[in-house]
């Protein structure tokens, strides 16, 4: 276990921890804060996280924005004045908060004075013949046993008729999670959920594509749930995320497809654009996307290999 900060992070069970809250980290997001955690107060590349976290998937580098994004709002950190993960522009990231050991090595002794401080236990006093006072509060427990055991069956009974039947996610369907905003400062928010309403818009209109609803997606927003989780909720075969960057006087939206099942990516794309009328904007790259998508073998059949692009 280590100390990174206020936070006292623990690998094995995937959590970190301060002031008695604990929040979970997945898998990628530990490794990546693990991997900056070895190299403390040195630039790490976007390549050498890749190399690191994501060792033989093919992903692009927005899934490193997207994850150190994720872990500076779990850290609670301010990427203008950071505390724990800095930007070092077109170079990499940096670890700036001090890293220690935070094994627990007051448990042990804790627990021995608690158990020698339980008083011994009285002597039991053994009495000959029947004491009716006894009897007469175990039948009640006897009757209140019963009681309960009939009220669990009926409401048993009672779940599974009204309970739905769980149905497997519709060949034809895809949810559209909230875009990320990576823009330094986070000052375009707003662009980045018009972008995702925007989408789930476009896609709906397509003939037999099922589009779970903006308040569906935007439950997830922020939260650290596995896609896999988040389909299986949702109902679907494909999930589509991205994010939403900028540089000078440009935008660049990223987009990308992957299934469900076994979250292989098949298909990604990047969108520049000039930073004008972000409707226009918007409307212009869901207008791409969505062309791009009912192209995609992999929507009209889940059977198919992935398209790696």
């Amino acid at each position: 276990m280590l100390r990174i900060g206020d936070w006292c992070v623990d690998p094995s069970s995937g959590q970190i921890s301060r002031d008695g809250e604990t929040l979970p980290l997945d898998e990628r997001s530990m490794r990546l804060l693990l991997c900056l955690a070895d190299h403390a107060g040195e630039v790490v590349s976007v390549d050498e996280l890749l190399d690191h976290v994501w060792a033989g998937v093919s992903v692009t580098p927005d899934s490193v924005y997207q994850t150190v994004a994720s872990l500076r709002r779990l850290l609670g950190d301010d990427p203008k004045r950071p505390a724990y993960i800095a930007t070092a522009h077109r170079l990499g990231y940096k670890l700036v908060a001090p890293v220690d050991s935070c094994a627990d090595k007051d448990s042990a002794p804790i627990r021995n004075v608690v158990l020698e401080s339980v008083p011994p236990s009285p002597p039991v006093r053994r009495h000959h013949g029947i004491n009716f006072k006894y009897a007469f509060a175990a039948m009640l427990l006897i009757m209140l046993g019963l009681a309960t055991g009939i009220f669990l069956v009926r409401a048993r009974s009672i779940h599974f008729a009204a309970a739905p039947a769980i149905t497997p996610p519709q060949q034809k369907s895809i949810a559209v999670l909230p875009f990320l905003d990576l823009t330094e400062g986070m000052k375009e928010e707003e662009f980045a959920d018009g972008m995702t309403e925007e989408l789930i818009d476009r896609l709906s209109k397509i003939p037999d594509l099922r589009v779970p609803p903006p308040t569906s997606s935007f439950y997830y927003k922020g939260k650290q749930v596995p896609v896999a989780e988040i389909a299986k909720a949702l109902g679907v075969a494909y999930v589509l995320d991205g994010s939403v960057r900028k540089s000078g006087s440009r935008l660049r939206v990223a987009a990308r497809l992957f299934r469900a099942d076994n979250g292989f990516v098949i298909w990604t794309e990047a969108y520049d654009r000039p930073n004008g009328d972000i409707l226009m904007v918007q409307d212009d790259i869901a207008g791409q996307v969505t062309k791009a998508l009912t192209g995609l073998r992999p929507i009209q059949n889940s059977s198919e290999a992935p398209i790696h692009r």
